[in-house]
């Protein structure tokens, strides 16, 4: 089990980590802290986490908004908390459960028990993508991401309804933390591959993926073999 822990003082997360080691052992895979929402957000943009357990009060915001972060990757959210009155609004946001502080080893066992039981589901289209603006922290859902563009050390996130979206990571790392219905067809685009209606071939072996809203976007020479078997596979199986 892969966990973050979301909180501001460094005691409880201390006490998290020797609990946390103490009920699941050499099952603990990893276990990582972030103190921020930024930091928290960049840390589940970066690995897979099965659980985060989630202090809310966090600035800026209340932390809650911390529960749509699923960065491209499904997780259980575990609130752990001193401030009781949290809970009922952290279950309405779909939280897995409400363990109160100070925290006894066996709630909290309880707890990662239930995420154990119940994995968060991983369908890319209840999943987000946590992008950083001036002051906040953005939650865009991955169903309404149509394609990324790569721009130096910097993306554009292309929306089905044209719309444009600056993101502060490279193409390279948003790759890792997309799931695999982003393929990359070029140096310098993710596309969402149930989009792609074809694949041409131009004059000049130049090639192009033409997406269902019939806008084109570039293939890379060694990318067009693997992207055309991709979408053959399909018809394969069906035959």
């Amino acid at each position: 089990m892969k966990i973050l822990a979301i909180d501001t003082d460094p005691r409880s997360v201390l006490h998290l980590e020797q609990l946390c080691r103490a009920i699941l052992g050499d099952r603990l895979e990893n276990f990582a802290t972030a103190d921020s929402l930024a930091a928290a957000a960049a840390r589940l943009g970066e690995t897979a986490f099965d659980v985060v357990l989630l202090d809310p009060p966090l600035e800026p915001g209340d932390g809650l908004e911390s529960l749509a972060a699923r960065t491209g990757r499904a997780f259980q959210t575990i609130v752990v908390s001193a401030h009781t009155e949290l809970a009922l609004p952290a279950f309405d946001q779909g939280v897995l459960d409400f363990v109160p502080k100070p925290v006894s080893r066996e709630r909290l066992a309880k707890a990662l028990r239930r995420a154990a039981e119940h994995p968060a589901p991983a369908d890319p289209a209840e999943l987000f993508l946590a992008a950083r603006r001036a002051g906040r922290i953005d939650f865009i859902a991955l169903e309404d991401l149509l394609y990324v563009e790569g721009d130096d050390k910097y993306s554009e996130l292309v929306f089905a309804n044209g719309r444009r979206n600056f993101h502060d990571k490279a193409l390279g790392r948003l790759e890792a933390t997309l799931p695999d219905s982003f393929v990359r067809i070029h140096k310098s685009y993710l596309v969402r591959f149930t989009m792609v209606s074809r694949l041409l071939v131009l004059k000049g072996s130049r090639y192009f993926a033409e997406l269902k809203n019939g806008q084109r976007l570039p293939v890379g020479r060694s990318r067009y073999e693997n992207i055309k078997s991709r979408l053959l596979w399909p018809a394969n199986r069906r035959g």
